[in-house]
This record gives C-alpha cells, sequence and structure tokens, in this order.
C-alpha cells in the first residue's frame, strides 16, 4: 500500500517507532488512526465507531471522556501541578491515595511505593526482593521464577520476569546471571495430559515448581511472581486448587509471593482484586492500569510491613533507601487515581461488573462449538476464545496468528476493538459497558468470526 505524501499515516510512518508492532507489517498497512472515544466507543479518523473490547490496553476500565476526571486533573494541575517525593517530601493528595489503597488491598499492614507503570512497578518488585534480602541476611537468595507466558512488563528486569518469547527475542532476555527463572503455564486446556482433571493437573504444576526450587537450592529462591488470570499471554484462567497447592511450595521454602494485579485488579475478575477470586494471600502487590482508569500514567507496589521494616531497620548501615522515580507519586496522576477509586466505589462498578460477569461469559461461551475454536475461557469481564486448525486434535494454525489476524480484520471491519494474541481473541471491556453493549459486542464478534470462517474454508485451512 502506497500511503499520499504528507498524509497522516505517511507521517506517522516516517516519524513513530510503534511498541509491540510487526514494524514490516506496519510499513505496508500503516496505521489505524483512531480520533476520539467517548463512554465504551472510539472513532477512527474517518468518523467509524468502534465499541472497545478491549479496554485500551487492559486499562481503561471508566471508558473514555469522563469529565470528572478531566476537572479533576485541571484542578489539580491548578492547585500543585508536581511535587517530588524523594528526601522526606510529601503530599497529601499521595497521602490519600496510599491509604485507600491500604485500605482496599488484601494486604495486612502494608506501605506504597508509586511509579508510573506496570512494568516499572514489577520493575520495582525485583529491586525491592533483592534489596530485602541484602539487608536480612540473605544475599545469596535472589532467584525469581515467573511461568511461561506470564507477562510482567517490557523493561529488562521485568521483561526477565515475562515468559513470552517475542518480549526477549532480539533483547538478549531474561538478564543473564540465572536470576530469572520460569516454570509451568497453568494452561489445563492445553497442557493437561489425557484424562488429567484441573486438580491433578494443579497438582503436578506445584509438584515441579517444588522440583525447581529444590534443584536450584532453596536458599537461593527469592520469589514466585504471577497474575491471577494471565492477561498478555492468552487470558489464561487458573485451574481448580492451582494457587493453594502453589502457595503451599512456596511456604515450605520462605519465598516470597509477588502478585501482580497490573490487569486483574480493580474488579476486573468479578471480585476487587484477583487475589480475592482466587484466595491468593501475597508479600506484595503490583497496581496499574485500572489505578487510573489510564487517565494519567500511575502505578504502584503494595508492600507487607515486615519488607518495609527490614529496610528501616537496615537505614543506619544502608543509609539513603536508592530507588525511585522522578515522578513517583505524581500529584495529578495521584488526584486522578484517588477519584477513579472514588467512582469505583460510589457508582458500585465492582458489583457491576460482577452482576453483568454471568451474560458476558454466556455470550463467551456460545463460541465453543464454532468450527474455529478450541477453547473459550475467562472470569468476571475478561474472556478469550483460542483458534485452531483442528478442534479434536487441537492444533494450531501454521503459521501461527495468520487466523488471529485476519479475524482482528473483520472485527475492526465490524466496529469491533479487540486483541489478537496469536490466535487468541481476547476480550476486557471497560467495566463501564452496560447488557445491551455486551451483546452488541458479541454480536459483533460473530459477524466478524462468520466473516473470518468463509475465509478459512476459502483457504483450505481447517482439517477435513
Amino acid at each position: 500500500m502506497t500511503f499520499e505524501p504528507g498524509s497522516i499515516a505517511a507521517r506517522d510512518l516516517d516519524a513513530v517507532l510503534h511498541p509491540q508492532t510487526h514494524l514490516g507489517q506496519h510499513q505496508q498497512t500503516g496505521p489505524m488512526m483512531l480520533k476520539r472515544a467517548e463512554g465504551v466507543y472510539m472513532y477512527d479518523d474517518q468518523g467509524k465507531q468502534y465499541l472497545e473490547g478491549l479496554a485500551g490496553l487492559w486499562c481503561t476500565a471508566l471508558g473514555y471522556g469522563n469529565e470528572e476526571l478531566a476537572r479533576t486533573a485541571y484542578e489539580q494541575m491548578k492547585e500543585l501541578s508536581y511535587a517530588q517525593l524523594f528526601a522526606s517530601k510529601s503530599h497529601e493528595v499521595g497521602i490519600r491515595l496510599a491509604e485507600k489503597l491500604k485500605e482496599m488491598v488484601p494486604l495486612h499492614k502494608s506501605k506504597v511505593f508509586f511509579g508510573n507503570s506496570g512494568s516499572d512497578a514489577n520493575d520495582t518488585q525485583v529491586k525491592l526482593v533483592w534489596y530485602y534480602n541484602n539487608v536480612i541476611g540473605r544475599p545469596e537468595k535472589k532467584k525469581i521464577i515467573g511461568r511461561h507466558k506470564g507477562y510482567h512488563g517490557i523493561t529488562l528486569a521485568a521483561g526477565s520476569l515475562t515468559g513470552l518469547p517475542p518480549s526477549h527475542k532480539g533483547f538478549d532476555l531474561p538478564l543473564a546471571g540465572g536470576r530469572f527463572l520460569h516454570t509451568d503455564l497453568p494452561h489445563h486446556w492445553r497442557c493437561a495430559e489425557p484424562g488429567e482433571s484441573e486438580e491433578a493437573f494443579a497438582t503436578r504444576l506445584a509438584d515441579n515448581l517444588d522440583a525447581l526450587i529444590r534443584r536450584e537450592g532453596p536458599e537461593t529462591v527469592a520469589a514466585f511472581i504471577a497474575e491471577p488470570v494471565m492477561g498478555a499471554g492468552g487470558v489464561i484462567v487458573p485451574p481448580a486448587t492451582y494457587f493453594e497447592k502453589v502457595q503451599a511450595v512456596l511456604a515450605r521454602h520462605d519465598v516470597l509471593f509477588i502478585d501482580d494485579e497490573v490487569i486483574c485488579g480493580f474488579g476486573r475478575t468479578g471480585q476487587p482484586f484477583g487475589a480475592d477470586t482466587y484466595g491468593i494471600r501475597a508479600d506484595s502487590i503490583s497496581l496499574a492500569k485500572a489505578l487510573t482508569s489510564a487517565y494519567q500514567p500511575l502505578s504502584a507496589v503494595v508492600i507487607k510491613d515486615e519488607i518495609y521494616q527490614a529496610f528501616v531497620d537496615a537505614a543506619p548501615e544502608m543509609g539513603m533507601f536508592g530507588h525511585g522515580f522522578t515522578y513517583s507519586g505524581h500529584p495529578v496522576a495521584c488526584a486522578v487515581g484517588l477519584k477513579v477509586l472514588e467512582i469505583y466505589e460510589r457508582d458500585k462498578l465492582f458489583e457491576h461488573a460482577a452482576a453483568l460477569a454471568p451474560q458476558f461469559q454466556e455470550r463467551l461461551q456460545r463460541f465453543r462449538d464454532h468450527p474455529l475454536v478450541g477453547e473459550v475461557r475467562g472470569v468476571g469481564l475478561i474472556g478469550a476464545v483460542e483458534l485452531v486448525a483442528d478442534k479434536q486434535s487441537k492444533a494450531a494454525f501454521d503459521p501461527p496468528g495468520r487466523v488471529g489476524a485476519e479475524v482482528l480484520k473483520h472485527c475492526h471491519a465490524n466496529g469491533l476493538i479487540c486483541r489478537a494474541i496469536g490466535d487468541v481473541m481476547a476480550f476486557c471491556p471497560p467495566l463501564i459497558i452496560t447488557s445491551a453493549q455486551v451483546d452488541e459486542l458479541f454480536d459483533k464478534f460473530e459477524r466478524a468470526m462468520a466473516s473470518a470462517l468463509e475465509w478459512a474454508n476459502g483457504e483450505g485451512l481447517l482439517a477435513a
């Protein structure tokens, strides 16, 4: 495709390096130009309307164009547009947000560290784990275990925690030194042995984790990090009893549990946090995305008081706690975050999401018998369908991602934005979505799948 010189598409190709994009394909197809958004709808530069089925990047829980949040940011900019938290400085809006998060998260007696993104939150988690073990006299206990297909961000440390090959390829990740390990993907449908129940599968994975820790040496393994539901890895819902059994292994070996709630936090799974849904007792929690409904960049790491107390006890020897960012606790971001949490509570949006979840999941499950679909999975207001070439053998399409890209093209044609994670179609709409809009979302997806099936049959892609 050629682009008219001076057009917005040509200017994009000339100026912007796009994240998480196939750059060769982008040069051929150009960008999808989004112009404005309101509620759960986005509009491109041609005026076409799209229902936003992924809440941006799993983040715009309150949708778009919220006047309260715009006014909150404006008023905060007028009063205190910036203030740092370095060297004992503080401001009330940051304190109030930290207090509110302490009240909300399922973690007893905690402190809150503010950052800018989910990636830097998990980068911070790595540094805090290493610092903690240093100051309590366990300098050899530094290894952190993630999971295959887990996603924890894209910076050097967070990208090393991530278990997705495209995040590593060409970037020399995971970082060398053997401090970043990965254990089994907890995907029962794809990874279980024939006839293996969810409970038996969870037992096997917990046993494998135990064996990994023993093989590495428990005295060297510091932490385990997990998303309650794996988002960018394909919306992988944990099998029954999985986290119960994993936590028993971690307790046995004195290994910390880092709960990455960046996608699952704030009502997404049908309860306030994924930890509530799956009985996770974490030592620290990462938050971002829906914390501000993406109206401002903000993350938070919440740690147990005993970890913080170890830092305080070590201060005479260590001196300054040498971690933090220029924008840690940015007052405008904190003010917006505080207002977002107020709206969640005032408008009972967690309860609203939980009430819509049965309808959302029922509409999703209708695709189980579709010829292109191998598995449907989800919880709360998050879900996915996995596309396969053969429903019986679960054989994937070759090359991977081609069919997902085709389905996504038809979704866009039908006015629906979702995400193709290879050949997994993922959904995560704003929490403000209505019952009628849930039906609209899946009606549009149904039409897209019908078009994609016609194409796939024409290409001879399905097993006979």
